[in-house]
C-alpha cells in the first residue's frame, strides 16, 4: 500500500520507458521533418537560383535580338532608299528613251503604251515600299515587263538601223 501512496505502481517503469520511447520516436520524427523541409528548401533555392540565371539569360538574349532588329531596320530603310534611288533612276532613262522613240513609225505606239504602263508600275512601287515581301514581288514583275518591253526596244532599234528590212518588195532582207 505505501507503494500505491507513493506513486510507485508495479510495472510503472515500462511506461515511465514506453513515454522515453515515444518521444524519442517523435523527436526524430521532429528531426527528419526538419531536415526534409530544410533539404526541400535547399533544393527550392537551387531551382530559383537556376531560374533567375535563365531569366537573366533571357533578358540579355532579348536585348541582342533588340540591338539586333534595330540593325535590321536601318538596313531596310537603306535598301528600301537605294530602291526608290533605282526606281527614279529608272524612269528617268524610260522617259528619256520614250521621248526618243517617239518620231517612229505607228508600230511604235503599242511600245510606248507599255513604258507608260512601266512608269506607271514603278511609280506605284516606290510609293508602296512598306512591305518588303509585296515590294519585292512587285519590284520582279515590273522588271520582267521592262525586260520584255526593253527586249522589243532593242528588235525596233536594230529594225530601224536596217532601214531596208522594213521596205516589204526590197532585195536585201
Amino acid at each position: 500500500m505505501a507503494d500505491q501512496v507513493a506513486g510507485d505502481e508495479p510495472g510503472g517503469g515500462s511506461v515511465a520507458g514506453a513515454r522515453v520511447a515515444g518521444v524519442t520516436v517523435l523527436l526524430i520524427v521532429v528531426a527528419v521533418a526538419f531536415a526534409g523541409m530544410g533539404l526541400f528548401m535547399f533544393n527550392m533555392g537551387r531551382d530559383m537560383s537556376a531560374m533567375t540565371r535563365a531569366v537573366s539569360q533571357m533578358g540579355i538574349d532579348v536585348s541582342g535580338m533588340a540591338v539586333d532588329m534595330d540593325v535590321m531596320v536601318g538596313d531596310m530603310d537603306l535598301m528600301a532608299d537605294s530602291m526608290v534611288e533605282g526606281q527614279a533612276g529608272i524612269s528617268v532613262e524610260l522617259a528619256r528613251v520614250r521621248a526618243g522613240t517617239e518620231w517612229m513609225a505607228g508600230d511604235m505606239r503599242r511600245m510606248n503604251a507599255e513604258i507608260d504602263s512601266i512608269t506607271s508600275s514603278i511609280r506605284n512601287m516606290s510609293g508602296n515600299v512598306d512591305g518588303m515581301d509585296a515590294s519585292v514581288s512587285r519590284m520582279t514583275r515590273a522588271t520582267g515587263a521592262m525586260s520584255e518591253s526593253m527586249d522589243r526596244i532593242s528588235l525596233d532599234m536594230n529594225r530601224m538601223t536596217r532601214p531596208e528590212g522594213l521596205m516589204p518588195m526590197t532585195p536585201f532582207r
